[in-house]
């Protein structure tokens, strides 16, 4: 299916403590600086990262990528920004957007680690997930989670994410093939 041209926020998505920025390349430090400060917090969450992934230009490459993604429609590549200090807190990605009778996309998020239990991602999905219905009118978020990640379950729940069933050795992570809750949050909006 041809992908279709979301529009992007004309300005950050703004809440009481964070701007929600589309990536782009101009973030490139401060997401090199984000992700090596956090490594081990992520790690068992993520995918094993090589060495290179930390790598100045490496960055450089993703974020590119990601704004590519951003303006063709594939998907939308939010950076957390501290409305107060400036300084990138986290990220969530709304990818794989499929338009057609779907009209659904998966959602990830990060938060470094120093700004755990402030309610902060929660107040970026919050506003990243009302843009995602209102703005692009898409009617379906699919998030998905390692059963042991408590803080994403009640996040995701506390945000009205249902759990839709169990996917046994969904993804590799961490070097190891892990089983996902799989769970989803439907637009209530009315279609016209």
């Amino acid at each position: 299916m041809t992908p279709v041209q979301i529009e992007l926020p004309p300005r950050p998505i703004s809440t009481e403590r964070l701007k929600l920025v589309p990536a782009c390349e101009r973030f490139a430090s401060q997401l090199r600086e984000y992700f090596i400060e956090n490594r081990n917090h992520l790690q068992p969450w993520e995918p094993l990262r090589a060495e290179d992934f930390f790598e100045p230009d490496s960055v450089h490459q993703r974020l590119a990528t990601m704004a590519h993604n951003n303006s063709s429609g594939l998907a939308l590549h939010l950076l957390l920004i501290s409305a107060e200090k400036g300084e990138l807190v986290g990220d969530c990605n709304f990818t794989n957007i499929i338009r057609g009778p779907f009209q659904a996309c998966h959602l990830g998020f990060s938060l470094a680690k120093r700004f755990e239990g402030q309610g902060l991602m929660r107040e970026a999905l919050t506003a990243a997930i009302s843009y995602i219905f209102h703005a692009i009118g898409l009617h379906r978020v699919m998030a998905n989670f390692k059963p042991e990640n408590v803080r994403s379950a009640k996040l995701l729940e506390g945000l009205g994410f249902e759990r839709e069933g169990l996917a046994r050795s969904y993804l590799m992570i961490n070097g190891v093939w892990a089983d996902h809750v799989l769970t989803s949050l439907i637009n209530q909006i009315p279609d016209c």
